[in-house]
């Protein structure tokens, strides 16, 4: 089994015991150890083979967790999951996704009114039985039923891509306010993360009344859900939530990194500062005694909270980057004395998978061309699809010996930027490559992707791209896990037997940043990374427009910790083109 998938089990034996009413820290102890598992940059299979090495070794797997790590790794299953999936009702857990309605409320629903379904659940309230409840109420009901039908929106978090749209129409919004001094969105959107559940926004404004007035006339405002002194929150349109908070100028900085997250990386900052005689929350970083301790969460004497530098400076900790915050190494990279520089937009100078309208794109070459050369790329790859993908008017031998003919007598009137002659080649189902090895020995640049037969075996899929990654004509496997977010899951393919002959090879894995995509994710980049695989990043843009999405594949690299120096298309073409040959 994978890391993640073992990380699934635990989280759902979370979820089950917690609907259980099991003790918390037992809840906890799996909430936690699915965290450390899903984040573990090595299989987990690779430390139990180990002789030298233990699974207790990994920070937060004690021996209980251990044991059940090594049952799935033998035998793939986990008998005290099936017992509790057995005392369960499948149904029941359907419940959790109202928002609002947690595991402890769900049980009471199951025990006293026998609801295991939303359907039974929207019955129950209309008919008034679910306020009767101890517990509940009438206000409580109403929430219920109005959640039900936001239940499936709740459930599928927005797409990182979408929510920045969103971010920058209430940005724009919000600063035309008076007296708005700094404005910052937080969170998860903060920490680029692939998809956003909700969004914080932090104001340091003279007036909260006026800040939080214009939320509410933002037009995509549905509803009011709560509204304080400083704090409001509101649900949009579609079904988002924004919480809305304004803070004092002193500590904005404090709020913003308490805010920002991730909650794993704030248990840590929390604990060094408690360690040095500090307080650190959402007010400040405030020098406490033992008479302080009990006096408020601004108790003690101030120290910093005007910026986040300050409030890291206190504990003689660097300013990390928001996508590094997620307690996977950037505690130890500091220690170490150095955080890495982070890939940037600006260090890419090439894009390696594009389509023209000899396919599936929205565009001719010399549109793709000329928008490569507005945007300062020194090269591109045009690679259309290959002759399987038939609803895409994939090319032929003889249409592709066409496109890349046209291609030369291009580049003979270029001197700023090379057009490789590219193909995105499908892997076949039965395997192998979709056109003849003499065909693909004359291409410059040959990416290997799975559009087809993505229900087949692991060991199917994973021998198809194995496959691929041996013949000497393939550069680079393009969205290796063929996700699409929200929409489709990551088809059987054994991630790690691909970073392994993909090192073995000499081959480049892609971090697809179509924000669908994004695909390799931030984990399994960080995995490839450490074999010392160069990454690209490709726009796989269909449209000139679509070269644009590229800072969405930045973003995920810069959450897997990625470098300049690790992504092979940040090379200046006299470099890249010592790659090629190699």
């Amino acid at each position: 089994m994978t890391n993640r998938e073992i990380a699934a089990v635990f989280d759902q034996i979370a979820d089950l015991l917690e609907f259980q009413g099991a003790n918390p820290f037992r809840v906890r102890a799996y909430r936690n150890g699915a965290r450390r598992v899903g984040d573990f940059p090595e299989p987990l299979a690779a430390v139990s083979e180990d002789p030298d090495r233990q699974l207790t070794d990994i920070d937060g797997i004690g021996k209980d967790l251990a044991e059940k790590i090594e049952h799935l790794l033998t035998f793939s299953r986990l008998p005290m999951l099936e017992e509790l999936q057995a005392e369960v009702p499948a149904g029941v857990m359907a419940l959790l996704r109202v928002p609002g309605l947690g595991p402890k409320k769900a049980a009471a629903l199951h025990k006293e009114l026998q609801i295991d379904s939303l359907d039974r659940l929207r019955a129950a309230c209309e008919a008034g039985e679910v306020q009767k409840l101890k517990g509940f109420g009438k206000k409580t009901e109403e929430t219920i039923l109005k959640g039900i039908d936001l239940a499936a929106k709740a459930d599928q978090r927005m797409r990182w891509a979408a929510a920045d749209e969103i971010v920058a129409e209430l940005r724009e919004h919000l600063s035309t306010v008076d007296g708005v001094r700094q404005l910052e969105a937080a969170g998860s959107y903060r920490r680029g993360k692939e998809t956003v559940g909700d969004l914080d926004f932090l104001v340091d404004a003279d007036e909260a009344t006026a800040v939080m007035d214009a939320l509410g006339e933002f037009p995509g405002v549905d509803e009011t859900i709560v509204r304080g002194d400083t704090k409001m929150s509101v649900r949009l349109d579609s079904g988002l939530q924004v919480d809305l908070r304004v803070v004092p100028t002193r500590s904005f900085g404090a709020a913003l990194q308490y805010f920002t997250g991730s909650k794993e990386h704030n248990v840590e900052v929390r604990g060094r500062a408690k360690a040095a005689g500090l307080r650190v929350n959402e007010w400040g970083v405030f020098r406490v005694s033992e008479d302080d301790a009990d006096q408020g969460p601004q108790s003690g004497e101030y120290v910093a909270g005007e910026t986040e530098a300050d409030v890291y400076a206190a504990l003689d900790l660097p300013c990390f980057p928001p996508e590094m915050r997620e307690a996977r190494q950037e505690f130890r990279w500091a220690e170490q004395g150095e955080l890495p520089k982070l890939i940037e937009l600006a260090d890419l100078r090439g894009d390696l998978h594009m389509h023209t309208t000899a396919t599936d794109g929205k565009a001719s070459l010399d549109e793709m061309i000329a928008a490569a050369r507005q945007r300062g790329y020194e090269y591109i790859a045009i690679t259309d699809h290959s002759q399987r993908v038939t609803m895409a008017g994939g090319l032929d031998p003889e249409r592709l010996r066409r496109q890349w003919a046209e291609i030369d007598r291009v580049n003979k009137d270029l001197d700023d930027l090379v057009v490789l002659k590219g193909i995105e080649c499908d892997i076949l189902e039965k395997g192998g490559m979709d056109l003849p090895d003499d065909v693909l020995a004359e291409a410059d640049w040959v990416v290997a992707s799975v559009h087809y037969g993505q229900q087949q075996s692991r060991e199917q899929i994973t021998d198809r791209i194995l496959g691929a990654l041996e013949h000497p004509s393939v550069n680079v496997i393009a969205h290796p896990t063929g996700r699409l977010i929200n929409r489709r899951e990551p088809y059987a393919v054994d991630v790690e037997a691909m970073i392994a002959a993909a090192a073995k090879h000499g081959k480049l894995l892609e971090i697809n940043a179509n924000p669908m995509r994004l695909d390799l994710d931030d984990v399994n980049a960080a995995s490839a990374q450490r074999r010392g695989i160069p990454l690209v990043i490709n726009s796989d843009a269909h449209s000139t427009a679509g070269l644009d999405v590229l800072r969405y594949g930045v973003l995920q690299a810069r959450r897997a910790g990625l470098t300049a120096a690790d992504v092979a298309n940040t090379r200046p073409w006299t470099e890249f083109k010592k790659l090629l040959k190699a």
